[in-house]
C-alpha cells in the first residue's frame, strides 16, 4: 500500500480543529454539516479525485478525535497563528446564528469562546481588533461558514 503524505499542514489541521471546537460549542453542529466541510476542504487541498478521496478520510479521521481545546491551543506557537484561531473562531460562532431573534453568540459559544480567549492568552487591545475585524467580515446577507472557514485557512497558510 503507498501512504501518501497529508494533504494539509499539520499547523493547517490543528488550526482547524481550535475551530471546529468552537462551532461545536453549542452541540449544533451537525453530521451532514461535518460531511459538507470535509468534501469542500477535500476540494480546496486537494487537486485530483484520489487525493480529495484520501484527504476526506484523513479529515474524518480528525474531525472525530476528541482532543481538548488546551491540548489544540498550545500547539499555536505564533501570535499570528493565535490571531487567526481568534479571528476564524469568532466569525464561526458570530455566523451560527439560526433564526432572526436569537442572540448572534449564545451563552455555550460565549463560554468556549472567553475559554479560547483565555488560553491564547493574546493582549485585551488585540482581541478587540481581532473581533471588530472578525464583525466587519461577516455579511449579514451570506453567511456560509464553511467556504469562509476554508477560504481562510487556505489564505493564511499560503502566505
Amino acid at each position: 500500500m503507498n501512504i501518501q503524505p497529508p494533504l494539509i499542514s499539520p499547523g493547517q489541521m490543528n488550526l482547524l480543529r481550535v475551530v471546529l471546537s468552537m462551532a461545536w460549542a453549542d452541540d449544533s453542529l451537525e453530521q451532514k454539516e461535518v460531511e459538507v466541510m470535509i468534501d469542500r476542504f477535500s476540494q480546496l487541498f486537494a487537486t485530483d479525485p484520489n487525493q480529495r478521496q484520501y484527504l476526506k478520510q484523513q479529515l474524518q479521521e480528525y474531525f472525530v478525535q476528541e482532543i481538548p481545546l488546551e491540548e489544540t491551543v498550545s500547539q499555536l506557537t505564533t501570535n499570528a497563528e493565535k490571531e487567526i484561531a481568534l479571528r476564524l473562531s469568532y466569525e464561526v460562532i458570530s455566523a451560527s446564528t439560526r433564526t432572526p431573534s436569537e442572540a448572534p453568540i449564545n451563552d455555550k459559544e460565549h463560554q468556549a469562546y472567553r475559554t479560547l480567549v483565555s488560553l491564547l492568552n493574546l493582549p485585551a487591545d488585540v482581541v478587540e481588533r481581532i473581533e471588530k475585524a472578525a464583525t466587519a467580515a461577516l455579511n449579514p446577507g451570506h453567511k456560509n461558514v464553511i467556504d469562509m472557514l476554508a477560504f481562510k485557512l487556505r489564505e493564511h497558510f499560503v502566505l
